[in-house]
């Protein structure tokens, strides 16, 4: 991300948030347009697969994680393609890997050495994942852990019920101890927009987490019942575009949870490009929570080459 201006605390204003406002209707009817006339074709949808590649942080977030499996899914970030495919697409060059690993605390250590030398960040999950209801002492000793360990970027909670009773200060005070928690590590503020109850509570709460420092905001925990959707999406990338017509700052967006196939991810890169332009296709600026969209895009790239789908066990995560 050096080549990103990083995101400054700014200081809290409460007159950005009340003339916010999300029309639902024209936010599904904007988003009903993808993956219909924005279609990616053939060797430019290659191209597009390959590049999403770089954009995945690739996750593993189960109560059965072990330290074997963290490092088998560092061996797939490291080469996520097989050889031969990308050799068949004249990639082999290309040096792709994903953008990031992304696990509990407890494997940071095994994944930062599994990862040397690679240039791939961790990503660490903090502040009581999933639900963030832990005292605020043990969130911000948990960022301060994980950045010892070795993460550079450091997924955190916000406490939902600050946002559904509109207290905006409180959220915001939060997030800044967190970004000043983080230290030079990147701080990815997650909403889980599913318990957020309005899209007008989804564009506020990603204004607040902007303004307190968040350099990433990020649908989900994945955990919900409801995850990353277009219209959560739509809304926050719109909130993204404001703060930088407003501040010059770039926010990186990262939708996460229930993005598992190669159609769908085309399609999210397409509203990056169409809504904050092509910057924002970065993994600097864009990243999905995912593990089996990996699976898939390896697939579709192997069916691009022999014709053929492969079966998804040649392609193991872990």
């Amino acid at each position: 991300m050096s080549n990103i201006k990083r995101n400054e605390i700014m200081a809290f204003e409460p007159d950005w948030l009340t003339d916010i406002r999300v029309n639902k209707s024209a936010t599904e009817a904007r988003c009903a347009t993808y993956g219909t006339r924005r279609a990616v074709k053939k060797d430019h949808q290659k191209a597009w697969l390959l590049h999403a590649i770089g954009n995945i942080d690739l996750t593993t977030l189960s109560g059965d994680d072990t330290a074997d499996r963290v490092k088998r899914l560092c061996a797939k970030a490291k080469r996520p393609v097989r050889t031969e495919t990308l050799k068949a697409l004249g990639a082999l060059d290309a040096k792709i890997t994903t953008g990031a690993v992304c696990v509990y605390h407890h494997f940071v250590v095994t994944a930062v050495a599994a990862l040397k030398g690679t240039g791939i960040p961790v990503a660490a999950v903090s502040t009581g994942f999933p639900h963030g209801l832990s005292p605020m002492e043990t969130k911000l000793r948990e960022i301060e852990l994980s950045v010892e360990a070795g993460a550079k970027e450091i997924d955190i909670v916000i406490s939902r019920h600050l946002v559904l009773a509109g207290d905006w200060q409180t959220l915001y005070d939060e997030i800044v101890a967190y970004r000043q928690a983080c230290g030079e590590a990147h701080l990815k503020t997650i909403l889980a927009t599913g318990e957020l109850g309005t899209l007008t509570n989804v564009a506020k709460a990603s204004m607040v987490c902007m303004m307190a420092g968040a350099d990433f905001i990020k649908t989900s925990t994945g955990k919900e019942s409801v995850n990353a959707t277009l219209p959560i999406s739509l809304t926050m990338v719109r909130m993204i575009r404001d703060y930088h017509e407003r501040t010059g700052f770039k926010i990186g967006y990262k939708p996460a949870g229930g993005i598992s196939d190669a159609k769908t991810c085309l399609v999210y890169l397409s509203l990056m490009r169409e809504e904050l332009g092509k910057d924002w296709m970065q993994p600097e600026l864009f990243r999905f929570g995912a593990s089996s969209l990996l699976n898939d895009i390896e697939r579709q790239l192997e069916h691009g080459v022999t014709g053929r789908y492969s079966a998804s066990y040649r392609h193991p995560m872990a």
